[in-house]
């Protein structure tokens, strides 16, 4: 699925879409350069999702939580880091519970931990505002990309 950005706004208007449509228990992964849009993607998500919270960048402090409803959103960021080490401890713990969702940017080193069956979201920046998704999942999934 590809679908294009031509701001800030529509990026989170995306997001929030999909973040309306999570159960708990997924794992989305995000795949961008720096100044992709992945924390503008997260807000949305979490907006969705019901949760209050301002959200920020977790580059400096690797992961962050975020209550949303019944559910929690974690979000990690391993950019940073020249392994996982405890933060990839971390991620394992909280992957699989089903109050938990899960967002992972710059996953190359945790790809052994991540579940097969994720959503993948690749951000190219195309111009200054806009941004080109490509979003793939496995069937199991597409609830969350109903009605994009």
């Amino acid at each position: 699925m590809q679908i294009v950005s031509t701001n800030s706004s529509a990026t989170e208007k995306l997001a929030e879409q999909i973040g309306h449509n999570l159960s708990g228990g997924e794992v989305i992964e995000l795949v961008s350069d720096l100044g992709g849009g992945k924390t503008t993607f997260v807000r949305g998500l979490a907006r969705g999702m019901g949760s209050p919270e301002h959200v920020s960048s977790p580059t400096f402090t690797v992961s962050k939580a975020y209550k949303a409803k019944e559910l929690m959103l974690h979000h990690f960021d391993f950019y940073r880091l020249p392994e996982a080490g405890l933060i990839g401890h971390e991620l394992g713990e909280v992957l699989g519970e089903d109050e938990n969702v899960i967002v992972v940017e710059w996953a190359g080193m945790v790809q052994h931990v991540l579940p097969e069956e994720r959503l993948t979201v690749h951000i190219k920046n195309t111009g200054e505002e806009t941004r080109e998704f490509v979003i793939s999942y496995p069937k199991s999934l597409s609830y969350l990309v109903e009605n994009l």
